[in-house]
């Protein structure tokens, strides 16, 4: 395990390290409640919204956009959130990095970022692969968030805890049954909703992509 970090912290390494490190900060932000998964997401910006790729004026800039968007749908970018995409990206070129240097012998800073180049492009690739499957998945749920299985009006249940400026989550049954979580806030600035409590879905935020909930008394 020393040697590990001793490794890991050697200059060829440093950059992948660093990457690897911002990847599970973020992702503990994530599990704790203070970021929402998408908060880095390429669908946020607008230059990047694949669906818009097809209104760019064909001018210089226009096709400059067009094939950005396209080099981020080959790899499945718009389609997954970007931070999943940069975990499959993350992981390979750390550990690819790591034996690479070893085996070489190498502790050279300009020879590891020589060898990162066609780690970095191998990593990618690898994430293209690896990110199929999520491909599939969020398009799921954005066909069922479009089929008519809507929860506004319902109430939900409060998994994370969530302020009006602080994304939460919540759990609401629909008519089949079946539960559906959501990305929440409080819709009130004063409001701050516990885990475990009940809440009432009043209304869908299309700029943070998320709904709005309001504490609910159950009976």
């Amino acid at each position: 395990m020393t040697e590990l970090l001793h490794a890991a912290v050697s200059p060829p390494n440093l950059l992948p390290t660093t990457l690897l490190v911002f990847v599970l900060l973020y992702w503990l932000t994530v599990i704790i409640g203070l970021l929402d998964f998408k908060t880095l997401d390429l669908h946020t910006h607008h230059d990047f919204d694949l669906p818009h790729a097809t209104h760019v004026a064909p001018d210089s800039s226009g096709m400059g956009v067009s094939w950005l968007n396209n080099a981020l749908a080959f790899f499945n970018l718009g389609r997954v959130p970007l931070m999943v995409f940069l975990s499959f990206v993350a992981l390979p070129l750390w550990v690819g990095s790591i034996l690479l240097n070893y085996y070489l012998g190498n502790t050279s800073l300009l020879v590891g970022l020589l060898l990162l180049l066609p780690l970095f492009i191998g990593s990618l690739l690898l994430a293209k692969v690896l990110t199929l499957p999520f491909v599939h998945l969020f398009a799921a749920l954005e066909r069922n968030h479009d089929s008519g299985a809507q929860p506004l009006g319902k109430v939900c249940t409060v998994l994370l805890p969530t302020t009006h400026d602080r994304l939460g989550q919540a759990s609401v049954r629909l008519l089949n049954g079946a539960p559906l979580v959501l990305n929440v806030r409080a819709a009130s600035a004063t409001t701050e909703l516990r885990k475990g409590e009940s809440a009432l879905v009043i209304d869908y935020d299309t700029t943070r992509r998320c709904y709005l909930i309001e504490p609910y008394e159950t009976t």
